[in-house]
């Protein structure tokens, strides 16, 4: 949801320019702005903040201001920001250079650098943008690799950007066939639009009776005519005139849109006349279907095969043509296209399936293209649009010069293919594809596909004039939005974003992997390094053996039954925490960090209040309180600092005290050995004092594996180090004076036994 400083329309009329009858045409402004966001560096595209702005029609200039603020005052060094622009779609970018998937095409959008200083900004104007969604995205240098850890001051930078445009609101309809008188100066462009319908194969736009000046002059009018609108990645089509008049010419315009014109003077401090008109050509439509709709009912019913009453009710048809089963036979000899109904299903979230109604097979010819259109909403630009054209050669034999050609392309079909033609229009460029008897299928993966209607053509093509006796094809085109490409692979997961209400996916790549889906392997770990690194994080656990073993032979039961859980659940967390094949999991992910976390921090909290020596009552209801208030605050944020703080501070306020204490009691140090404090205590503090250094400091994502090990054997180490020695009035193994052999148990000091007098009775 926008965040407006300034949501509404500034209805102040900015200026009114004209020499005829041609009205004023009055401008306001919108301003919007997004909260501030903190910004990541890249190590995936979850790293990037995503924002989106909606510019509506006939806005003339949009201007964003980008500002980045830094959190802290502390010496960070300075950081490049890289913004990314583009309209309809997310940005595809690619910081790290690595390799896209096979069959993956993308464009390269419009990106800036900002230095961050302390705060820094940075404007970006844009005349005349294409209406619609744009997007924004940010993100610092690519990630070094150092794990950070929660709740530690570091260096932060935050993200605001900011939109303010400027739009007319009663610009001028340029009807078809219909001559205009406008006028233009240097500063005050003509501003015009035109609606283009359907199956307009060919566009013009002409400017004729230009005047400018008296005399001489009056002829001498020089002009710029730009058709279209700019889309950063694809500009206006922009002609220059001189003399009286000119023409600009569009091939395939976008269909059943508004298409902007602009007219600008090049003359200083001279007004220009001149009037413009517009014409179009219809070249191609397809067979009409009237208002009955009982064929498209039967269609429906004949997909069943493909869908299931509940999705086939939440489905469309996305064009209103007949479906046939012989092209020939239903095709006008006015006609030159054949249009093909599609079905529109939603499967899942991000997950999209088109299906032609008559069957997956389409029928294509050499004389005249085949059509399908697929309409893609803003809630499914977020992933992945998929083509894939298979040729069916089971009952036609293609020739071996014989080839089908197709084109997916936005906003307007392309209707002439052949081999030399380009795929593209005029104001959008699209996507080829071919397929033939040594190559039967094709493949195109477009993440982020734009938001607009893609038309997709199909064609058959022969080396000569004609094709022999095959008149007819069938291929299978197969048109899907999937939220990641190919689910991200082995070494991958595909996660599902979200920015504010739009929702997006990206791969998070593991072992070395990376790519937009998973594919690079430059950097990739080798099964035996996996196998290392899995070996080294589970292991090292085994270093609390000699741990629990002290702790049970001082007879420490509760402190070694608590070394035992976190050695287990560290071990298979470790084990199922790893990114590449070497994995082991027992139970679900989650539940075993959650108790890797609770016991490794249980595990410091009993050790520290152990060595205070504290009465067992007092001990064992601090062990419990303890343990539950950590449970709390493991749910509550699991990695947060102050849930191992937390308890070792609280344990050794408490383990001072009770040293303190005994030292002021006994006019002596305590513990009151220099053997204690020299051979143990020293050295079981450094170790814990290295091992938090190694933790905190040095991890990072490449010696993880050996360093998160060194921190699992010092910490274990530490725990044999601080356990204090077995107390001499404490009882051996918790129990009473000894340990008896015999049936009668002994609990807690008391012993249970039978009286080793006899009962008297009286009898009466």
């Amino acid at each position: 949801m926008e965040v407006c400083f300034l949501r509404g329309l500034l209805f102040v009329a900015l200026t009114a320019w004209t020499l005829a009858d041609d009205g004023q045409v009055t401008f306001v402004s919108e301003l919007s702005s997004k909260p501030a966001q903190k910004l990541s560096k890249y190590g995936w595209y979850g790293n990037v903040r995503l924002q989106r702005f909606h510019i509506p029609e006939e806005t003339a200039i949009a201007c964003w201001l980008f500002t980045v603020t830094k959190g802290h005052n502390f010496h960070c060094g300075q950081h490049n920001v890289t913004i990314h622009i583009r309209w309809g779609a997310p940005p595809v970018i690619n910081p790290i250079g690595s390799v896209f998937p096979n069959a993956t095409l993308w464009s390269p959008c419009l990106s800036l650098t900002l230095l961050v200083t302390s705060h820094s900004s940075i404007t970006f104007n844009l005349s005349n943008p294409a209406p619609g969604d744009w997007y924004i995205a940010a993100h610092l240098p690519e990630d070094d690799g150092r794990i950070e850890q929660k709740g530690f001051p570091s260096c932060s930078y935050f993200f605001q950007p900011q939109l303010s445009i400027r739009r007319a609101v009663d610009t001028p309809v340029l009807q078809q066939g219909t001559f205009l008188q406008q006028t233009a100066t240097p500063d005050r462009p003509a501003r015009l639009k035109l609606y283009v319908p359907e199956f307009v194969s060919s566009l013009s736009v002409s400017v004729a009776d230009c005047a400018s000046g008296e005399g001489a002059d009056r002829g001498n009018c020089s002009l710029v005519l730009r058709l279209g609108s700019s889309s950063l990645q694809q500009g206006p089509v922009t002609v220059n005139c001189s003399g009286t008049g000119c023409s600009a010419v569009l091939s395939n315009p976008p269909w059943d849109t508004w298409l902007r014109v602009v007219v600008e003077s090049n003359q200083d401090n001279r007004t220009v006349t001149f009037n413009i008109v517009s014409n179009y050509t219809v070249g191609c439509k397809p067979k009409s279907v009237g208002l009955k709709a009982d064929d498209d009912i039967n269609n429906l019913r004949g997909n069943s095969s493909y869908t299931n009453t509940t999705s086939a009710g939440n489905s469309s048809l996305v064009t209103d043509t007949v479906a046939f089963n012989e092209p020939a036979l239903l095709l006008l000899p006015s006609a030159c296209v054949w249009s093909i109904p599609v079905l529109y299903e939603e499967v899942d979230v991000l997950s999209l399936r088109f299906t032609p109604v008559n069957g997956p097979n389409v029928s294509v010819t050499d004389t005249h293209p085949t059509l399908l259109t697929y309409p893609l909403h803003t809630q499914a630009t977020g992933g992945t649009l998929n083509l894939q054209l298979t040729l069916n050669t089971t009952n036609v034999t293609l020739g071996n010069s014989s080839s089908v050609v197709a084109c997916l392309s936005p906003r307007a079909p392309v209707l002439s293919l052949n081999h030399s033609q380009p795929c593209r229009t005029d104001l959008f460029g699209g996507y080829g594809l071919q397929v033939n008897v040594s190559v039967p299928k094709a493949v195109v993966r477009l993440p982020f596909p734009q938001s607009t209607t893609w038309y997709l053509t199909l064609q058959l093509t022969c080396n000569g004039s004609d094709c022999g006796n095959t008149s007819v094809v069938y291929v299978v085109p197969e048109v899907f939005v999937s939220a990641c490409v190919e689910d991200c692979g082995t070494y991958g997961e595909c996660r599902l974003l979200r920015s504010y209400s739009y929702l997006y996916s990206a791969c998070v790549c593991k072992a070395g992997w990376n790519g937009w889906g998973c594919t690079d392997d430059s950097a990739a770990q080798s099964y035996r390094h996996q196998l290392t690194a899995t070996l080294l994080l589970t292991l090292s656990n085994l270093f609390f053996l000699p741990a629990i073993v002290v702790a049970v032979k001082r007879c420490y039961i509760t402190e070694a039954s608590v070394y035992l859980f976190t050695m287990f659940f560290s071990t298979f967390y470790h084990a199922c925490d790893q990114p590449g094949v070497a994995v082991l999991c027992i139970m679900d992910y989650d539940a075993l960090q959650y108790c890797d976390f609770l016991g490794s921090v249980c595990s410091i909290w009993v050790t520290i209040l152990c060595m205070a020596r504290i009465r067992d009552t007092f001990k064992y209801t601090l062990f419990m309180l303890g343990a539950l208030l950590i449970a709390m605050s493991m749910q509550l944020d699991r990695k947060g600092l102050w849930n191992l703080l937390g308890p070792i501070l609280c344990a050794l306020l408490i383990m001072v005290t009770t040293w303190v204490y005994r030292g002021v009691r006994r006019r002596h140090c305590y513990p009151p050995s220099w053997q204690r404090w020299v051979l143990y205590l020293i050295p079981g503090a450094a170790c814990a004092l290295i091992g938090v250094c190694l933790y905190i400091f040095a991890e990072t994502e490449d010696n993880y594996y050996y360093t998160h090990s060194l921190w699992h054997i010092l910490v274990a180490t530490c725990v044999v180090f601080l356990l204090p020695p077995k107390e001499k009035e404490r009882e051996t193994l918790g129990w009473s004076r000894g340990w008896s052999w015999t049936w009668r148990p002994r609990v807690c000091g008391y012993t249970l036994c039978q009286s080793g007098k006899d009962e008297l009775y009286t009898v009466t």
